[in-house]
Protein backbone atom coordinates (compact mmCIF):
# COMPACT_ATOMS: atom_id res chain seq x y z
CA UNK A 1 0.00 0.00 0.00
CA UNK A 2 1.31 3.47 -0.84
CA UNK A 3 1.14 5.96 2.00
CA UNK A 4 -0.72 9.16 1.19
CA UNK A 5 0.98 12.23 2.67
CA UNK A 6 -0.66 15.66 2.40
CA UNK A 7 1.46 18.49 3.73
CA UNK A 8 0.34 21.97 4.77
CA UNK A 9 1.99 23.30 1.61
CA UNK A 10 -0.02 20.87 -0.51
CA UNK A 11 -3.23 22.03 1.19
CA UNK A 12 -2.42 25.68 0.60
CA UNK A 13 -1.51 24.98 -3.01
CA UNK A 14 -4.75 23.12 -3.54
CA UNK A 15 -6.74 25.95 -1.98
CA UNK A 16 -5.09 28.55 -4.23
CA UNK A 17 -5.62 26.40 -7.32
CA UNK A 18 -9.26 25.82 -6.36
CA UNK A 19 -9.81 29.52 -5.79
CA UNK A 20 -8.27 30.16 -9.19
CA UNK A 21 -10.71 27.76 -10.81
CA UNK A 22 -13.64 29.42 -9.06
CA UNK A 23 -12.45 32.86 -10.13
CA UNK A 24 -11.97 31.64 -13.70
CA UNK A 25 -15.44 30.10 -13.76
CA UNK A 26 -16.96 33.26 -12.32
CA UNK A 27 -15.06 35.33 -14.86
CA UNK A 28 -16.29 33.11 -17.69
CA UNK A 29 -19.86 33.40 -16.40
CA UNK A 30 -19.50 37.18 -16.30
CA UNK A 31 -18.09 37.31 -19.83
CA UNK A 32 -20.81 34.96 -21.05
CA UNK A 33 -23.52 37.08 -19.46
CA UNK A 34 -22.02 40.27 -20.87
CA UNK A 35 -21.77 38.72 -24.31
CA UNK A 36 -25.41 37.54 -24.15
CA UNK A 37 -26.47 41.02 -23.12
CA UNK A 38 -24.51 42.62 -25.94
CA UNK A 39 -26.14 40.32 -28.51
CA UNK A 40 -29.67 41.00 -27.30
CA UNK A 41 -31.89 42.03 -30.20
CA UNK A 42 -34.89 44.34 -30.40
CA UNK A 43 -38.01 43.18 -32.23
CA UNK A 44 -41.03 45.29 -33.12
CA UNK A 45 -43.89 43.01 -34.19
CA UNK A 46 -46.78 44.61 -36.08
CA UNK A 47 -50.07 42.78 -36.57
CA UNK A 48 -52.40 42.70 -39.56
CA UNK A 49 -56.00 43.75 -40.23
CA UNK A 50 -58.69 42.92 -37.66
CA UNK A 51 -56.02 41.72 -35.23
CA UNK A 52 -53.94 43.12 -32.40
CA UNK A 53 -50.72 42.70 -30.50
CA UNK A 54 -52.38 39.80 -28.65
CA UNK A 55 -51.70 37.24 -31.39
CA UNK A 56 -47.93 37.73 -31.13
CA UNK A 57 -47.83 36.50 -27.51
CA UNK A 58 -46.42 33.02 -28.22
CA UNK A 59 -43.59 34.40 -30.36
CA UNK A 60 -42.98 37.22 -27.88
CA UNK A 61 -42.61 34.74 -25.02
CA UNK A 62 -40.12 32.65 -27.00
CA UNK A 63 -37.98 35.64 -27.95
CA UNK A 64 -38.04 37.18 -24.48
CA UNK A 65 -37.04 33.85 -22.93
CA UNK A 66 -33.84 34.10 -24.98
CA UNK A 67 -33.10 37.58 -23.63
CA UNK A 68 -34.43 39.74 -26.47
CA UNK A 69 -36.54 42.91 -26.23
CA UNK A 70 -39.92 42.60 -27.91
CA UNK A 71 -42.64 45.18 -28.59
CA UNK A 72 -46.00 44.24 -30.13
CA UNK A 73 -48.24 47.31 -30.12
CA UNK A 74 -51.89 47.22 -31.08
CA UNK A 75 -52.78 49.74 -33.78
CA UNK A 76 -55.44 52.40 -33.18
CA UNK A 77 -59.05 51.20 -33.43
CA UNK A 78 -58.24 47.49 -33.07
CA UNK A 79 -58.04 44.90 -30.31
CA UNK A 80 -57.92 46.46 -26.85
CA UNK A 81 -57.86 49.86 -28.59
CA UNK A 82 -61.04 49.19 -30.58
CA UNK A 83 -62.86 51.85 -28.55
CA UNK A 84 -60.73 54.43 -30.41
CA UNK A 85 -62.16 53.51 -33.82
CA UNK A 86 -63.37 56.57 -35.72
CA UNK A 87 -63.91 57.86 -39.24
CA UNK A 88 -60.58 59.72 -38.91
CA UNK A 89 -58.53 56.56 -38.33
CA UNK A 90 -56.47 56.02 -41.49
CA UNK A 91 -53.15 54.66 -42.70
CA UNK A 92 -51.28 57.70 -41.38
CA UNK A 93 -52.71 56.95 -37.93
CA UNK A 94 -51.22 53.46 -37.97
CA UNK A 95 -47.90 54.70 -39.33
CA UNK A 96 -47.75 57.15 -36.43
CA UNK A 97 -48.60 54.36 -33.96
CA UNK A 98 -45.45 52.50 -35.04
CA UNK A 99 -43.20 55.55 -35.27
CA UNK A 100 -44.22 56.73 -31.81
CA UNK A 101 -43.39 53.39 -30.17
CA UNK A 102 -39.91 53.62 -31.67
CA UNK A 103 -39.39 57.24 -30.63
CA UNK A 104 -40.84 57.04 -27.12
CA UNK A 105 -39.07 53.76 -26.32
CA UNK A 106 -35.79 55.07 -27.83
CA UNK A 107 -35.47 51.96 -30.00
CA UNK A 108 -32.45 51.44 -32.22
CA UNK A 109 -31.13 48.58 -34.37
CA UNK A 110 -34.66 47.22 -34.73
CA UNK A 111 -35.89 44.09 -36.48
CA UNK A 112 -39.25 45.32 -37.78
CA UNK A 113 -41.67 42.46 -38.42
CA UNK A 114 -44.85 43.12 -40.41
CA UNK A 115 -47.74 40.69 -40.80
CA UNK A 116 -50.35 40.90 -43.57
CA UNK A 117 -51.87 44.43 -43.74
CA UNK A 118 -49.05 45.48 -41.39
CA UNK A 119 -46.78 45.67 -44.43
CA UNK A 120 -48.39 49.02 -45.31
CA UNK A 121 -47.95 50.98 -42.06
CA UNK A 122 -44.53 49.41 -41.56
CA UNK A 123 -43.45 50.52 -45.05
CA UNK A 124 -44.70 54.00 -44.21
CA UNK A 125 -42.97 54.04 -40.82
CA UNK A 126 -39.60 53.20 -42.38
CA UNK A 127 -39.89 56.41 -44.36
CA UNK A 128 -39.61 58.28 -41.05
CA UNK A 129 -37.37 56.07 -38.89
CA UNK A 130 -35.46 53.98 -41.43
CA UNK A 131 -32.14 54.76 -39.75
CA UNK A 132 -33.25 52.87 -36.66
CA UNK A 133 -34.26 49.72 -38.55
CA UNK A 134 -31.50 47.20 -39.24
CA UNK A 135 -33.67 44.40 -40.59
CA UNK A 136 -37.22 43.78 -41.76
CA UNK A 137 -39.26 40.60 -41.99
CA UNK A 138 -42.48 40.64 -43.99
CA UNK A 139 -44.67 37.71 -42.85
CA UNK A 140 -47.30 37.06 -45.54
CA UNK A 141 -47.42 40.85 -45.69
CA UNK A 142 -48.44 43.40 -48.30
CA UNK A 143 -45.46 44.94 -50.05
CA UNK A 144 -46.96 48.12 -51.53
CA UNK A 145 -45.56 50.39 -54.21
CA UNK A 146 -45.79 54.16 -53.92
CA UNK A 147 -49.40 55.31 -54.33
CA UNK A 148 -51.01 51.94 -53.65
CA UNK A 149 -53.60 51.36 -50.96
CA UNK A 150 -54.59 48.22 -49.10
CA UNK A 151 -57.90 48.09 -50.99
CA UNK A 152 -55.92 47.61 -54.22
CA UNK A 153 -54.41 44.39 -52.89
CA UNK A 154 -57.58 42.63 -51.78
CA UNK A 155 -60.11 40.45 -53.58
CA UNK A 156 -62.97 42.60 -52.27
CA UNK A 157 -61.80 46.01 -53.52
CA UNK A 158 -65.17 46.99 -55.01
CA UNK A 159 -67.01 46.17 -51.80
CA UNK A 160 -64.64 48.47 -49.92
CA UNK A 161 -65.15 51.26 -52.42
CA UNK A 162 -68.93 50.86 -52.11
CA UNK A 163 -68.69 50.94 -48.31
CA UNK A 164 -66.57 54.08 -48.40
CA UNK A 165 -69.09 55.76 -50.71
CA UNK A 166 -71.83 55.00 -48.19
CA UNK A 167 -69.84 56.58 -45.37
CA UNK A 168 -68.92 53.37 -43.54
CA UNK A 169 -66.35 53.70 -40.77
CA UNK A 170 -65.08 50.13 -40.63
CA UNK A 171 -64.76 46.78 -42.40
CA UNK A 172 -66.65 43.94 -40.69
CA UNK A 173 -64.61 41.09 -39.27
CA UNK A 174 -64.24 38.18 -41.68
CA UNK A 175 -65.14 34.56 -40.96
CA UNK A 176 -61.80 32.83 -40.65
CA UNK A 177 -61.06 29.24 -41.65
CA UNK A 178 -58.23 26.68 -41.65
CA UNK A 179 -56.20 28.60 -44.23
CA UNK A 180 -55.96 31.42 -41.69
CA UNK A 181 -55.34 29.53 -38.44
CA UNK A 182 -55.46 26.02 -37.01
CA UNK A 183 -58.79 24.54 -35.92
CA UNK A 184 -57.85 24.46 -32.21
CA UNK A 185 -57.28 28.23 -32.10
CA UNK A 186 -59.99 29.14 -34.60
CA UNK A 187 -62.85 29.99 -32.24
CA UNK A 188 -60.55 31.89 -29.87
CA UNK A 189 -59.10 33.98 -32.69
CA UNK A 190 -62.57 34.68 -34.11
CA UNK A 191 -63.66 36.01 -30.70
CA UNK A 192 -60.69 38.42 -30.60
CA UNK A 193 -61.05 39.97 -34.06
CA UNK A 194 -62.37 43.52 -34.30
CA UNK A 195 -63.59 45.59 -37.28
CA UNK A 196 -60.82 47.25 -39.32
CA UNK A 197 -60.93 51.05 -39.70
CA UNK A 198 -61.97 51.56 -43.35
CA UNK A 199 -59.73 54.59 -43.76
CA UNK A 200 -56.64 52.41 -43.31
CA UNK A 201 -57.54 50.56 -46.51
CA UNK A 202 -58.53 53.58 -48.56
CA UNK A 203 -55.57 55.93 -48.09
CA UNK A 204 -52.73 55.63 -50.67
CA UNK A 205 -49.27 55.18 -49.20
CA UNK A 206 -46.40 57.58 -49.91
CA UNK A 207 -43.07 55.83 -50.42
CA UNK A 208 -39.67 57.05 -51.56
CA UNK A 209 -37.80 53.71 -51.47
CA UNK A 210 -36.64 53.71 -47.83
CA UNK A 211 -37.84 50.13 -47.30
CA UNK A 212 -35.53 48.87 -50.04
CA UNK A 213 -32.51 50.51 -48.36
CA UNK A 214 -32.79 48.42 -45.20
CA UNK A 215 -29.72 46.19 -44.90
CA UNK A 216 -31.42 42.86 -44.15
CA UNK A 217 -34.75 41.98 -45.76
CA UNK A 218 -36.76 38.76 -45.49
CA UNK A 219 -40.10 37.68 -46.92
CA UNK A 220 -42.05 34.71 -45.51
CA UNK A 221 -44.94 33.28 -47.52
CA UNK A 222 -47.68 30.98 -46.25
CA UNK A 223 -49.11 29.71 -49.58
CA UNK A 224 -51.88 27.74 -47.86
CA UNK A 225 -53.52 31.17 -47.59
CA UNK A 226 -54.47 32.18 -51.15
CA UNK A 227 -53.61 35.74 -52.15
CA UNK A 228 -52.44 37.01 -55.55
CA UNK A 229 -50.97 40.11 -53.88
CA UNK A 230 -48.86 38.02 -51.51
CA UNK A 231 -47.80 35.68 -54.33
CA UNK A 232 -46.68 38.74 -56.27
CA UNK A 233 -44.72 40.04 -53.29
CA UNK A 234 -42.94 36.70 -52.89
CA UNK A 235 -42.07 36.57 -56.61
CA UNK A 236 -40.62 40.09 -56.43
CA UNK A 237 -38.50 39.20 -53.42
CA UNK A 238 -37.26 35.96 -54.99
CA UNK A 239 -36.14 37.95 -58.04
CA UNK A 240 -34.26 40.45 -55.84
CA UNK A 241 -31.09 39.02 -54.25
CA UNK A 242 -31.24 41.62 -51.48
CA UNK A 243 -34.18 39.66 -50.01
CA UNK A 244 -34.17 36.25 -48.33
CA UNK A 245 -37.33 34.21 -48.76
CA UNK A 246 -38.95 31.37 -46.84
CA UNK A 247 -42.14 29.38 -47.42
CA UNK A 248 -44.17 27.28 -44.99
CA UNK A 249 -46.68 25.08 -46.79
CA UNK A 250 -48.33 23.65 -43.68
CA UNK A 251 -49.14 26.73 -41.60
CA UNK A 252 -52.06 29.06 -42.05
CA UNK A 253 -51.80 32.82 -42.52
CA UNK A 254 -51.58 33.45 -38.76
CA UNK A 255 -48.32 31.55 -38.50
CA UNK A 256 -47.43 33.16 -35.18
CA UNK A 257 -50.16 30.96 -33.67
CA UNK A 258 -49.80 27.92 -35.94
CA UNK A 259 -46.00 27.63 -35.77
CA UNK A 260 -44.55 30.07 -33.19
CA UNK A 261 -41.31 28.14 -32.65
CA UNK A 262 -40.64 27.97 -36.39
CA UNK A 263 -41.30 31.68 -36.83
CA UNK A 264 -39.22 32.68 -33.79
CA UNK A 265 -36.29 30.65 -35.11
CA UNK A 266 -36.53 32.37 -38.49
CA UNK A 267 -36.64 35.81 -36.85
CA UNK A 268 -33.51 35.07 -34.83
CA UNK A 269 -31.77 33.71 -37.91
CA UNK A 270 -32.38 36.71 -40.18
CA UNK A 271 -32.39 39.65 -37.75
Amino acid sequence: MTESRITRRDMLGGFVAGAGLVMTAASNDFVGAARAQSTSKTFLLVHGAFGGGWYWRRVTDLLQAKGHRVFSPTLTGLGERSHLLSKDTNLDTHITDIVNVIRWEDLENICLVAHSYGGLPCSGAIEQIGGRVSSIVWVDAFKPDDGQKAADMTSYRQALLDSAEKGAVSISTPKIGPTAVNEKDGAWVQSKLTPQPLGTYMQPIKLSGARDKVGKKTYIRLPKFASPALDKALAECKADNSWKTFENNTSGHIVMLDAPEWLADILLQVS
